[in-house]
């Protein structure tokens, strides 16, 4: 089991340049990679996307990759002709007003598109070092998710197996439920006055009608059923954050049921306890992959 949550880092230079990869996670209802980098390493955007897709499923990356050139190999170019046309325009106004002008330092900066600069080096220069740091990064972003995840996993068991004592208790006051409802007719009896002169076929017959109206067999056996794939998905060791908040409504769902039907205070307490446990789990689940 993996968090959303996690970091990694890593480094590598030359004498030349230096490149930094961040992976930071968060967490996220599905994948979602946001890079930022170098504009010399634009063209690998693509390829470290793809490389973090196929370790990581669900939540948030940001990328952040830095690049400082030590070595910088570059040319800078004048275009000649906008300079011309610039210093004629000069004239130009001269010549109009009179006025005596001339183009200082300043002026031909601020000109855009005279100066341009370029690099003599390839950007495949940069590609081995590039694949070595995200390698290294990504395998301690994954490390971290995983010690969260693993922490969370155990948290998880145990508010597992606080459900499933909940719901032993719940099934061992339902094999009382029998006796449960023949004392209360027979409380319901003496508070008429007729204790000594009931039918006791009605007196089943009522019982048996009360057991049909208040039965929670189904809701339990189905609760049962979902807490043995709720146990068997946080072992599987695969990506199950969404499963699991599926089974989660699921249990929720026959939890309230069986708040609605029961008759029994005790229940009604291990339904709340039941109902506090699946709040948890569900804040739990929220987090992991």
């Amino acid at each position: 089991m993996k968090s959303m949550t996690g970091y990694g880092y890593a480094c590598g230079s030359t004498g030349d340049f230096q490149i930094e990869v961040e992976l930071k996670g968060y967490n996220n209802r599905y994948l979602e990679i946001n890079t930022s980098m170098h504009s010399a390493l634009a063209s690998y955007e693509q390829m470290v996307a793809e490389t973090i897709r196929k370790r990581v499923m669900r939540g948030k990356v940001d990328v952040s990759i830095r690049l400082k050139i030590f070595n910088n190999e570059s040319t800078v170019h004048v275009d000649m002709s906008l300079l011309d046309g610039y210093l004629r325009a000069f004239e130009e106004i001269r010549e109009a007003r009179g006025l005596q002008l001339s183009p200082g330092t300043s002026d031909l900066l601020a000109v855009d598109g005279l100066f341009t600069t370029t690099t003599e080096r390839d950007p495949k220069d940069y590609e081995p070092m590039l694949e070595d740091c995200l390698g290294r990064a990504l395998d301690g972003f994954c490390s971290s998710r995983e010690r969260e995840g693993e922490a969370t996993r155990l948290d998880l068991v145990r508010l597992g197996r606080s459900l499933q004592s909940s719901l032993d208790s719940i099934r061992a006051h339902v094999d009382s439920y029998e006796s449960y409802f023949r004392d209360m007719l027979l409380e319901r009896y003496r508070e008429l006055g007729i204790s000594n002169r009931y039918d006791e076929a009605q007196m089943l017959q009522e019982i048996g009608l009360l057991l049909v109206k208040y039965s929670i067999n189904e809701e339990q056996n189905r609760l049962a059923t979902h807490l043995n794939e709720y146990f068997r998905l946080l072992e599987c060791g695969q990506p199950v954050g969404k499963r699991l908040d599926f089974l989660c409504q699921e249990m929720n769902r026959e939890v309230n049921t069986t708040a609605s039907k029961s008759q029994n205070v005790d229940i009604t307490l291990c339904t709340v306890q039941m109902k506090d446990d699946l709040e948890n789990i569900r804040e739990q689940i929220r987090n992991i992959e």
